[in-house]
């Protein structure tokens, strides 16, 4: 894979390239301090991934997604920002990139948000290659057309901070398949819908738990910080239990020894209507 990314700060982009360098995730072909000069470097030098900063000089990274996905939509972006807010995430997602990792640069989100786009676009272009083969007429990707259910569970698992989890590939797997069969997980068991996309359900679980819990010590950290905050309200009762959130907080200040649980079939359940609604 070839990538191209767009920043102001050279530190991020050494450290981005280091990245993609040392855990031989690609070729970094470029780069651009300048949102003007990003658009005609992207089309001479064809990357299959940008990565590009919402505020870049001269031309915002909004508007360098859009201009060249009209143009060339087979190039995926992925977009790194500190902005936070809700609106500004949303409206990247609309321009049509595949993922939002928000600074500071954690080497890890990093790693697994590339290889989710990596696999993606493998997926796309092998599947192009069996409908050619067969002489079927391929339509033209359209990424303005992404479900909307997908960018609202990308936008939640972002904000209770799991976007970088390795069980956040299985967790869109599910919710996916949950609403593309237009059923509910009061249909099957974990291990049923779990074994749906691996030999060894058991493991899958067990990775969608390690992101559940990573997310409820976030939001009991953030909950701690400010019991106000809207993404612990919302969040803290939607997608868990809020005596178990308490019962997390609470080890945290050191005021408790046991830690807050975590049910699986609740979490998926919350991610799916936040998919939907």
């Amino acid at each position: 894979m070839k990538y191209f990314i767009v920043e102001d700060d050279l530190n991020i982009i050494r450290v981005l390239s280091r990245i993609i360098n040392d855990r031989d995730l690609g070729t970094v072909v470029g780069y651009s301090l300048n949102g003007n000069k990003a658009s005609d470097e992207i089309f001479c030098l064809k990357p299959d991934i940008v990565l590009v900063d919402l505020f870049i000089p001269d031309k915002d990274g909004i508007s360098i997604v859009k201009e060249i996905i009209r143009k060339d939509p087979s190039i995926a972006f992925i977009m790194i920002s500190q902005v936070s807010s809700k609106d500004m995430i949303a409206k990247a997602y609309e321009s049509g990139i595949e993922f939002y990792i928000q600074k500071p640069i954690n080497a890890v989100e990093v790693e697994n948000v590339i290889a989710y786009v990596k696999e993606k676009i493998n997926s796309e272009r092998k599947l192009n290659e069996i409908k050619k083969l067969f002489n079927i007429e391929i339509p033209a990707k359209n990424n303005h057309e992404k479900l909307d259910y997908e960018k609202k569970l990308k936008y939640v698992l972002q904000k209770i901070g799991i976007m970088g989890e390795a069980g956040t590939q299985d967790i869109i797997k599910i919710i996916k398949f949950l609403i593309d069969s237009n059923v509910n997980l009061s249909n099957f068991t974990i291990k049923e819908v779990c074994s749906r996309f691996s030999n060894n359900p058991k493991t899958v679980e067990q990775r969608i738990r390690r992101a559940a819990i990573k997310g409820m010590v976030n939001l009991a950290h953030l909950g701690i910080e400010d019991n106000l905050n809207d993404t612990f309200l919302e969040y803290s009762t939607g997608l868990y239990n809020f005596k178990e959130i308490k019962i997390e907080m609470d080890y945290i200040r050191g005021k408790g020894k046991i830690r807050g649980k975590v049910s699986i079939r609740k979490f998926i359940d919350g991610l799916l209507y936040y998919s939907k609604n």
